[in-house]
């Protein structure tokens, strides 16, 4: 960069309530959201808005498989974006940094020109990364030595590579941590009568042979061709130079071209308005052999050093998201280091709270959170599922446990990996059926996060009070339980449920939240002496106070705010 150029101030990170939805949850574009927005009851709720990523030109995974960074035009346009400019909303987005997606156009150059390619060191070459770390097999991939992968976490079963066919036939496997697939393209008799000069029945017998076996998610060298064996080397290459694949690969961070993508997404992001830019997946970026592949040290902290340089030049905050146990404090090293970080401990400590009716653990978290001078993005739901992973260490495992048993009876599902319960990472449910989808206890809890450090985070669905959605998880298949929480509302639907009481409520909390001016990161919360069952909150700045009386045991509330002369002007029970 030209040392003339001016780098933009970086804006300060206001603590009103941010908005969480896709650009299509309600009305189906981000236009309809805006239209929500527009309406009277929503005025002056939200200071920000997080919107994800299938707000960009995606294919897979709602959104965080990216092709590239432009506006997808099926749901938001970049007037859409001056409007909520318009309305005072900042922005929220998320930087996929571990990987994108097959359709990118860096990978399809390398599947159109192969060695040739600019891109060929854009993705991770898995032979060429574990070159001298392993033997080679039959199959054409290195076999890691056992004591380079000891420490690496596979997020599914076998090594994480996706075997790609260039344009001279080679196989090359790539790194691929998350999701792929590979497709064949069904044949027809006259594909084999311009490949092969053979006669038309023929022709038709072995294409249906071949379709058939592919229909049965059969591989092509597994096709049994009988007595038409002979034709089976050809049949193969044929289908093997036609497929099509589907997936998230694995972006080489040791290459100047990534580092140029980064840049130029931040840059880009930058001009659709954003403010924060969560970093996905970041933590799986960072590769070595015989580290973890997943928060290695330094590798992270070198590549997130990297990436605020870059996002500085924009004036963006960026919040890298981490699961991990409370044990291991690594919230607390993102922190110490001057990043935002997601609070995904207030969810379940919530639901802890009112079921064994106590503060003990909120109260903690809170000391926590001011002691170690954290800056926190706080929660409810989100469009993942109720964290829990990451209380091991805060509860123990028998609360942990009981936790997910009360929401899984209540119709939340557990997440399993690997084809197992992993029973710490995450429960999936709306927060207000994970809640038994009692009003007073929603408000409550939307009560306790406004009144907790840091800057809350809504998803619209608990907003709205939105129920497990069964359909929508039977409808996505045997992966689709997240979609449990992520019904798509009509505009109409959406706009009839504010006049429902727990909602009418929740906004007048929220919007009380985003302009009493006793809020922000730079006021003073102090724990006040309660009785166990009771947590009682005071927020001061400038002469203005707010205090909240939150009952655990019977979910009743009792909100008071006084002005500079001691005037209550807001009161809420």
């Amino acid at each position: 960069m030209d040392i003339n150029t001016k780098i933009p101030a970086k804006s300060e990170i206001k603590a009103g309530p941010m908005l969480n939805a896709y650009p299509d949850s309600i009305g189906g574009t981000l236009g309809d959201i805006i239209k929500f927005l527009q309406k009277p009851e929503l005025e002056n709720v939200f200071q920000s808005f997080y919107i994800l990523p299938s707000l960009f030109n995606t294919d897979l995974d709602r959104g965080f498989s990216i092709i590239d960074y432009d506006l997808n035009e099926l749901y938001a346009s970049q007037a859409d974006l001056q409007e909520l400019n318009k309305l005072g909303i900042a922005l929220k987005f998320d930087f996929v940094l571990n990987h994108s997606s097959v359709l990118s156009p860096q990978f399809q150059d390398i599947l159109k020109n192969g060695e040739s390619s600019k891109y060929k060191d854009f993705f991770i070459d898995w032979n060429k990364f574990w070159e001298g770390y392993g033997q080679m097999t039959d199959e054409g991939y290195i076999q890691p030595d056992p004591e380079y992968i000891r420490d690496m976490f596979f997020r599914k079963p076998g090594l994480p590579i996706l075997n790609v066919r260039m344009p001279d036939g080679k196989e090359v496997p790539y790194w691929n941590t998350f999701y792929q697939e590979i497709k064949y393209q069904n044949i027809d008799a006259q594909d084999l009568i311009r490949a092969m000069d053979i006669q038309y029945t023929l022709a038709d017998k072995l294409a249906e042979t071949v379709n058939k076996a592919l229909s049965e998610g059969m591989k092509p060298s597994a096709i049994d061709f009988g007595k038409f064996n002979r034709y089976r080397k050809k049949i193969i290459d044929m289908l093997e130079s036609g497929r099509k694949y589907l997936g998230q690969m694995d972006l080489n961070i040791k290459s100047p071209l990534v580092w140029e993508y980064y840049e130029d997404t931040l840059k880009k992001l930058a001009g659709y308005g954003a403010e924060i830019i969560r970093l996905d997946a970041f933590a799986y970026a960072p590769k070595e052999p015989g580290a973890r592949n997943f928060l290695n040290d330094p590798g992270t902290w070198n590549l997130l050093e990297g990436v605020k340089e870059l996002a500085d030049k924009y004036g963006l905050t960026l919040l890298p998201e981490i699961h991990s146990r409370y044990e291991e404090k690594i919230h607390e090293n993102l922190g110490q280091k001057g990043y935002m970080i997601y609070d995904f401990f207030l969810p379940g400590l919530i639901i802890d709270a009112f079921e064994r009716n106590t503060n003990e653990f909120l109260i903690k978290w809170i000391n926590d959170i001011q002691e170690k001078g954290l800056k926190v993005v706080n929660m409810l739901g989100c469009h993942d599922g109720i964290p829990l992973l990451d209380l091991k260490g805060l509860l123990s495992d028998e609360q942990i446990q009981k936790l997910i048993d009360i929401v899984v009876k209540r119709g939340g599902y557990v997440k399993y990996l690997h084809g197992k319960k992993n029973t710490y990472y995450q429960v999936n449910a709306t927060y207000y059926s994970a809640l038994g989808e009692d009003d007073s206890k929603l408000l409550l809890a939307r009560a306790i996060q406004i009144f907790m450090p840091g800057k809350p985070q809504v998803w619209y669905l608990d907003l709205l009070g939105g129920k497990n959605d069964y359909a929508a998880v039977e409808k996505a298949g045997p992966a689709g339980h997240k979609e449990i929480n992520r019904t798509n509302l009509k505009l109409e639907q959406a706009c009839k449920k504010l006049k429902k009481n727990v909602v009418s409520r929740q906004l007048s909390l929220l919007r009380f939240r985003n302009s009493f001016p006793a809020f922000g990161f730079d006021a003073k919360l102090e724990v006040l002496n309660s009785d166990p069952e009771v947590l009682k909150l005071c927020w001061e700045k400038n002469g203005y106070k707010a205090t909240l009386e939150a009952n655990m045991k019977d979910y009743s509330c009792n909100i008071t705010a006084t002005d500079k002369m001691g005037k209550i002007v807001f009161n809420f029970r």
